[in-house]
């Protein structure tokens, strides 16, 4: 099990801070899932592309420690100034000297800014046994189903636009060149056990818990 633990928190807390309406789009929708795909308390948590740090003051209040890494330096000097007792690294999340492994780790619409390989390989090595990663990401089509779940992303973004607004990042996204269908196979291969979903609004989610013991995955 993950070294460090925080005191039991409570569940209402924790659902106003994730459910919470400020900074919507659709990558920020997401947060509200964390702790039910990785529940808390935390303990050291990493996020991977923390951007200005929004999820991280999120996760913060229930975890022993946060980091929060991006190659975006003023977007790493926005997240110091909103949280300054928070740890933000300014670097390359594939090389960057990060102190881990970590009990939980996030990566937000990020991977596809790595190459899909060494992206996981960095990301599976970072987590401690026992401890999850969570990533949430978007991808081009690649069969029959993907092209549903687009549909019904597009159909879903004009009410949830309409009544939540649109929040736009300091950093800018880039466009993922990569297919469900690898990310899936890329996964599985790197990440046994992995869980997949297709999610409204042109995402997906990975959800890894490492081994508790410790044994090495690669294959």
């Amino acid at each position: 099990m993950p070294a460090h633990r925080v005191p039991a928190v409570d569940a209402e807390a924790v659902r106003r801070t994730f459910r919470t309406a400020e900074c919507w789009n659709h990558n920020t929708h997401y947060h509200r899932f964390l702790p039910r795909w990785a529940p808390p308390p935390w303990g050291r948590v990493l996020d991977v592309g923390c951007g200005e740090g929004l999820l991280t003051r999120r996760v913060a209040p229930f975890a022993h420690e946060v980091v929060g890494v991006d190659a975006d330096a003023g977007a790493v000097a926005l997240a110091r100034d909103l949280a300054p007792a928070l740890t933000y690294v300014h670097g390359d999340a594939l090389t960057a000297d990060l102190g881990g492994p970590f009990d939980l780790v996030t990566c937000f619409m990020v991977l596809h800014h790595m190459d899909l390989d060494a992206g996981l390989r960095r990301l599976r090595e970072l987590v401690a046994p026992g401890g999850a990663l969570v990533v949430v990401g978007g991808a081009q089509p690649s069969g029959p189903l993907d092209y549903w779940w687009i549909l019904l992303g597009t159909l879903a973004n004009w009410p949830a636009r309409l009544v939540r607004g649109h929040w736009e990042p300091s950093v800018p996204l880039r466009e993922s060149h990569e297919t469900y269908g690898r990310i899936w196979r890329e996964s599985a291969r790197l990440l046994p056990g992995v869980r997949f979903r297709h999610h409204l609004y042109w995402r997906y989610s990975l959800v890894w818990r490492a081994p508790a013991d410790g044994e090495a995955v690669a294959r």
